[in-house]
């Protein structure tokens, strides 16, 4: 299970500056909806001395999304926007006390925010989606431009770690393979093999053993699923095929698709081959 630290929890519960800002003169707006994240952020900023007087942020995400969009808000009211500018996605986790790596694509997000409103508020032009970099992850819209901005401000060197920061590859994992080729490009040099699947038990030539590994597999992220209100169920298991029901607030989720990508992987490493996993549809939950 994550763990989240205090604060993080404290801006998730009684978020600061939960709003649309009156009068904003500045407005960025990453992510989509469809993607499952999106964030506007709004300012107001004193345009004889380029303070930024007032903040707010709307968001559609996670508990990490919303903690992180409010503790940038908090960081950058009172700053000049050049001051504002110089403040990182670690950053804002910093101030958050830290966030779980896997959520560290919300710091990113609230980056991406302010740098599209300060773009908007010098009346600089902002590209259009993709315009500035070749589209690497369709899941979650994210091109190569943002993955070598990333991977540099935070040295990130795998791609586990490109998808925590960006969520690219984090669904369908078609991407994988361009992610790896962007990071190569960024390092200077070929990525190192992945280290095949640890042999599975010899429990796994059996279907009861199959069963007994895929649920130890589903025990280990349920604890996460479960944090959000969630929840996952095996169905049945035919062949190299596994066939799962997401139930309670995974039901229906924008970000389902992420949730089956990790339970595919979970599930790969505890049998040692690849496994295909399909859901199922809702179950109803008493």
């Amino acid at each position: 299970m994550w763990n989240y630290s205090e604060k993080v929890k404290q801006h998730f519960f009684t978020p600061k500056n939960a709003k649309a800002v009156d009068h904003a003169n500045a407005i960025g707006d990453v992510g989509s909806i469809s993607c499952g994240d999106a964030l506007r952020l709004s300012l107001k900023v004193d345009p004889d001395t380029d303070v930024i007087e007032d903040a707010g942020f709307q968001t559609f995400g996670c508990g990490s999304a919303i903690a992180s969009s409010s503790a940038l808000t908090e960081m950058i009211i009172g700053r000049t926007i050049d001051e504002a500018m110089t403040i990182t996605n670690q950053d804002i986790a910093d101030y958050l006390d830290g966030l779980p790596p896997e959520k560290m694509h919300c710091s990113v997000m609230g980056m991406e925010a302010l740098h599209a409103a300060v773009a908007q508020y010098r009346g600089e032009e902002v590209a259009e989606e993709h315009e500035e970099g070749e589209l690497i992850c369709k899941c979650f819209a994210i091109d190569d431009a943002l993955i070598k901005r990333v991977v540099a401000q935070n040295k990130l060197e795998t791609l586990e770690e490109v998808i925590n920061y960006t969520k690219a590859g984090g669904a369908c994992a078609a991407c994988h393979e361009k992610i790896e080729w962007v990071l190569e490009e960024c390092l200077g040099a070929p990525l190192a093999e992945p280290e095949a699947p640890a042999p599975a038990a010899s429990t796994a030539n059996t279907i009861v053993g199959r069963i007994r590994l895929i649920e130890q597999a589903l025990d280990q992220v349920r604890p996460q699923l479960q944090a959000d209100g969630g929840d996952v169920q095996l169905s049945d298991v035919e062949d190299d095929m596994v066939f799962i029901t997401l139930t309670g607030a995974c039901s229906g989720c924008g970000l389902s698709a992420a949730t089956i990508a990790m339970i595919e992987q979970k599930i790969s490493q505890v049998l040692g081959e690849n496994i295909t996993v399909y859901p199922t549809g809702s179950a109803s939950v008493a």
